[in-house]
């Protein structure tokens, strides 16, 4: 097979003397970023599957993927011959963030909060209408919180969700959440804008937020806010404990814990005045 034999449909994009070819050519950045998608999904994808998902026939797969191949932004496991994505989109991922430096700043406190506490770190930003994992330490035990970079998570029913809403500005808030389903995962999550707006109010009030397994069953969250330079929240910090190691009588600890870091690493965002200490 041709492995350029798309080359010429992705570049007509660029030239605007030939409407004829644009056609072609919105279709061939259409089929990649599906591709993209697809393979973001999943850790693996061979050609027959993201033929079928995306209804495209093989050779046009073969063909696409050859080429995103060549530009370094989809590996090819020589065992399986099955397609991944490679550290390229992240790269390109982390570029798009609001505060480029956050996670760099972030790390070295997720990892010692990991250690003292030997549980799974989450760092996580709003987009669209659900949160995003940017950043993650591991559990340094066997059961832990499965998650993943990239993975979206809901805003009602999430720790980071939870503190990104809180300190929101009304407004923006109130724009946010048009678009936020209040899905029930769980027993205890919550369903209605009233209730997540008293939750939100509590939240305020006491400095942090929790998830008492409302978005996964046996699993327990503590989170806090970061801020940036305008003391706005552009991101949140959480630690997910499972429940049969979670101990209420440490929640304070916990909390201070997240407060220190925090506190850190909204000043070397250039927020002046932390408002977790008013």
């Amino acid at each position: 097979m041709d492995t350029l034999d798309s080359t010429p449909k992705m570049s007509a994009i660029e030239d605007d003397s030939s409407e004829s070819k644009q056609p072609e050519s919105v279709a061939a950045v259409l089929k990649v970023f599906g591709l993209l998608q697809a393979l973001s999904e999943r850790p693996e994808t061979g050609i027959s599957e993201l033929s079928v998902r995306l209804s495209m026939p093989k050779a046009t797969v073969y063909r696409f993927l050859q080429t995103i191949m060549m530009l370094g932004y989809v590996r090819q496991e020589p065992d399986s011959e099955r397609y991944g994505l490679t550290m390229k989109v992240y790269e390109l991922g982390t570029k798009a963030l609001q505060h480029p430096d956050l996670v760099d700043l972030a790390k070295h406190h997720m990892q010692m909060l990991a250690d003292k506490t030997g549980e799974t770190i989450h760092l996580g930003s709003l987009i669209d209408s659900e949160i995003i994992y940017i950043h993650k330490v591991d559990s340094r035990h066997m059961l832990g919180m499965y998650s993943r970079i990239g993975r979206r998570a809901p805003l009602h029913c999430t720790a980071i969700g939870k503190v990104l809403m809180a300190w929101e500005n009304p407004e923006r808030r109130a724009l946010v959440l048009q678009g936020a389903e209040f899905t029930p995962y769980r027993e205890k999550t919550i369903t209605s804008l009233a209730q997540y707006e008293e939750e939100l109010r509590r939240v305020k009030a006491q400095g942090f937020a929790e998830d008492q397994e409302e978005f996964d069953d046996h699993i327990r969250c503590v989170g806090i806010p970061i801020f940036d330079r305008l003391n706005r929240p552009v991101a949140g910090m959480s630690i997910s404990f499972p429940t049969f190691r979670y101990d209420d009588a440490r929640k304070p600890e916990v909390v201070a814990m997240l407060k220190d870091a925090s506190r850190d690493i909204s000043t070397r965002l250039g927020c002046t005045q932390f408002p977790l200490d008013d």
